[in-house]
């Protein structure tokens, strides 16, 4: 141990190549030689990267993934409050990046245990800069939801979002969630879908969300991460009531109240509630085939 329990040790979370093993940060080499213990997602993994880069783990190596997070945390948190340097590594990229290590990292914080980095390659970063569209602001949403109901209504929440978007998804499902995507976005809105990143048969194909979405259904390998355009800018004149409508629904399938929504949409647009509340109403009186009275903001 390099510590002891009055002294407690480090948790280190350290960057993995994404695909090219000469990305690897030039500390990974010396903090796996040194570390007590190397938590890894995948130990056969984390053995072809050792090999690879020429160094020997010095600690004990154990496994942390999905599968085992919750009940593995509390051994290395005691391991950590003990005096050990933790060494986290995941297949590829940054740790607690759509990878485990939230709930180690939460767990130390909670004791008070020092919490550090290697940085290294980032798949988000990486598509974000090749993709060609504005990197200023951006959100992170990781992988979308497998049930296409549940995929369309996670997109349908932000579709009105200003940030680029950024995404990870299976090859196997790519068509659907491109094809989702312009259902929610609009089919015009750009997008970037960059598969293997640093690899071989790196790929960043850009285009419209329906022509990638079309150009997806021949199927798509590798690891994906894509890149979508946040939603224009829209002055108030551009928000017929038609608009108002239709951002109020989105709203409302996301699981605002509709009060609550109408009120969102007219800050949004800089319009009097009522005005959104009428528009409401007349399309809710046309979905019936004939009018009624509403019953008010109140």
């Amino acid at each position: 141990m390099t510590g002891s329990a009055d002294s407690p040790g480090t948790l280190v979370l350290a960057g993995t190549p994404i695909g090219d093993v000469a990305d690897a940060p030039p500390r990974l080499a010396a903090e796996l030689a040194s570390a007590d213990v190397v938590a890894a997602e995948d130990t056969r993994r984390l053995r072809r990267l050792t090999q690879a880069l020429g160094v020997q783990v010095g600690g004990r190596v154990v496994s942390y993934f999905e599968g085992n997070e919750s009940a593995r945390t509390p051994e290395l948190v005691e391991a950590l409050a003990g005096g050990a340097r933790v060494l986290l590594v995941t297949d590829a990229g940054m740790p607690s990046v759509s990878d485990p290590g939230y709930r180690l990292v939460a767990a130390a914080v909670e004791r008070d245990i020092k919490v550090t980095a290697v940085p290294g390659p980032s798949a988000v970063l990486t598509a974000l800069a090749l993709s060609g569209l504005p990197v200023d602001r951006f959100c992170f949403e990781g992988f979308l939801p497998r049930k296409a109901g549940e995929r369309l209504s996670r997109l349908k929440e932000v579709a009105e979002d200003r940030r680029t978007l950024v995404y990870f998804e299976a090859p196997h499902r790519i068509d659907d969630t491109l094809a989702a995507m312009a259902e929610a976005f609009g089919d015009e809105r750009r997008a970037a879908v960059c598969r293997e990143l640093t690899k071989t048969y790196e790929e960043v194909k850009r285009g419209s969300l329906k022509d990638l979405a079309e150009w997806a259904a021949d199927g798509v390998r590798g690891e994906i991460t894509v890149v979508v355009e946040g939603a224009p800018e829209k002055s108030a004149g551009d928000l017929g009531p038609a608009e108002l409508v239709r951002r109020v629904r989105v709203r409302e399938e996301a699981g605002e109240r509709r009060k609550e929504a109408i009120a969102a949409v007219a800050a949004e647009a800089g319009l009097p509630k009522r005005e959104v509340f009428d528009a409401v109403v007349a399309a809710k009186n046309a979905d019936r085939g004939g009018p009624s009275e509403g019953k008010g903001l109140s």
